[in-house]
């Protein structure tokens, strides 16, 4: 069986000796197999732009006498059947073969996958599963992206140990996979011995986890020359930035759906939670069990997430000062607004507005053209 061990700084991988530090570049060594799984449920995407940028690693060189001249890694697209395969994106994609043709690889990369109305069933990918685990088993690092981690999760090996995902699917994977912890703050997860795990939390991580594994298996300056060429920007290390408040409206208790949907409308009101209680009609005492039984959150908790979710929108859609959204979203003190906004979402307003802004290209075009 291949040995699978971390010393002196470099990573054992079925043999051979990669570096991990990042203070070197991976001089001559045989490429990292690296199998890039497809199904009918995967989106296009993730499996394109992982095989485009990981093929190409050796071809920058040029630009960059950090890039090594050999290929890093053997990249290939791999499903259950060998052939042609429509993805969840309706987009057809050649797989290089088959799973049962693989006894042995070095990285596997599970691509984001299309969840129909949220719900996993599990025990619905038996061959993928086993797989998975001989991969493990001879000393891969297994990967995935986004909601991946659900094929991840089946196989049981992430039991005990952290993981992350896309935080529309957080609620949902806790329900059916609740022997993994869970770490909704990070972008990038990376657990189990040797850390053989590694997890990208939004659809978009895929860029993450290649820049991750370059760095790691080639080295950091062939990482920051492979962000530089393809503009890869690491903006944020959190995934909380990305978070979407989204209550849960299905509790069944009418009185407190009447008191959310009051105050989706006049989230800004002065002292909201007193006047929680007069819409309830019912009790503070008997309100607080009730509302906090029915959302998850007391009702504070639940008016701060919901104007920091409010302020998040103005931040990305207008150019209001951020005292004036502090104010329109129902604080005059914008220190304290401030303050919770990197609470709740760890980082500031400002430095949320700088990078997730979507810029008006109108805009700087006629800037260009003047």
């Amino acid at each position: 069986m291949p040995t699978k061990e971390k010393t002196n700084g470099r990573f054992w991988l079925n043999g051979s000796s990669y570096m991990t530090t990042g203070k070197k570049q991976r001089s001559r060594l045989p490429p990292l197999r690296t199998s890039i799984l497809a199904t009918e449920k995967t989106y296009a995407s993730s499996i394109l732009g992982v095989y485009d940028v990981l093929s190409t690693v050796s071809k920058l060189r040029r630009f960059d006498p950090n890039v090594p001249l050999d290929p890093p890694f053997k990249v290939e697209i791999v499903s259950p059947r060998s052939g042609t395969l429509r993805t969840a994106s309706n987009l057809e994609i050649a797989s290089h073969c088959a799973i049962n043709e693989i006894t042995e690889t070095d990285l596997v990369i599970l691509p984001s996958i299309q969840l129909d109305t949220n719900q996993w069933i599990r025990g619905q990918d038996p061959e993928i599963t086993q797989w998975l685990k001989e991969m493990h088993e001879n000393g891969a690092l297994l990967c995935s992206i986004c909601s991946g981690v659900f094929l991840l999760a089946e196989t049981g090996l992430l039991d005990g140990h952290e993981a992350t995902l896309h935080w529309a699917h957080e609620e949902h994977f806790r329900c059916v996979f609740p022997d993994i912890n869970i770490n909704m703050e990070r972008l990038l997860v990376t657990s189990g011995g040797n850390l053989r795990f590694v997890m990208g939390g939004g659809s978009s991580s895929w860029q993450d986890l290649l820049i991750y594994l370059i760095s790691r298996f080639v080295g950091y300056p062939a990482a920051r020359a492979v962000c530089n060429f393809y503009a890869i920007p690491w903006n944020f290390e959190k995934q909380t930035p990305f978070y979407i408040f989204t209550p849960s409206t299905d509790h069944g208790d009418s009185a407190i759906l009447h008191v959310q949907k009051w105050l989706d409308r006049n989230f800004s009101y002065q002292n909201p939670v007193v006047e929680m209680y007069k819409q309830a009609g019912m009790p503070q005492r008997s309100f607080l069990r009730r509302f906090q039984k029915a959302t998850g959150q007391t009702p504070i908790q639940y008016v701060q997430q919901l104007r920091v979710d409010r302020g998040k929108r103005l931040l990305e859609q207008t150019n209001l000062p951020i005292e004036d959204v502090a104010w329109k979203v129902g604080y005059e003190d914008p220190t304290f607004f401030r303050r919770l906004f990197k609470r709740l979402t760890g980082v500031s307003p400002g430095v949320y507005r700088r990078n997730i802004t979507v810029p008006n290209f109108a805009d700087l075009e006629l800037m260009i053209a003047e």
